[in-house]
């Protein structure tokens, strides 16, 4: 439990931003909602993102290993596109509004959250 804490705001920052950086391609929250609502939006998109990386990418990932190794790792792209697709899918049935607009933009979210993970993941590192 102590590093579930850290990696879902790590990830809620990740997914803001790249909701951010994709414009109206991915939204997290309506847009009348206000400033408290989005947060809350951001914050539980976050914790369902981080529960489906905890549990169901470790064992998608090892399952994928020979095609991840055939396609020299852009296998990893699709996965993580699909378990971002996977997030929206759960995130509605919750009544959460979460919005992807399509595989592509979410390969393209999924690059960003990527890289925004590992920025700040190395700031967070690198002051223990």
């Amino acid at each position: 439990m102590p590093k579930f804490i850290p990696t879902w705001l790590l990830s809620s920052a990740a997914l803001a931003i790249a909701a951010w950086l994709l414009g109206d391609h991915m939204n997290i929250g309506d847009g009348g909602d206000s400033t408290f609502a989005r947060v809350v939006s951001i914050l539980a998109v976050g914790a369902i993102f981080t529960i489906i990386n905890m549990f169901i990418a470790p064992v998608i990932k090892t399952l994928s290993i020979p095609f991840i190794i055939i396609t020299l790792g852009l296998a990893l792209l699709v996965i993580n596109a699909l378990l971002l697709l996977l997030t929206e899918w759960i995130t509605g049935k919750f009544g959460v509004a979460f919005e992807i607009d399509g595989f592509w933009w979410a390969v393209l979210g999924a690059v960003v959250i990527s890289i925004v993970n590992a920025v700040l993941g190395g700031f967070t590192r690198a002051k223990r």
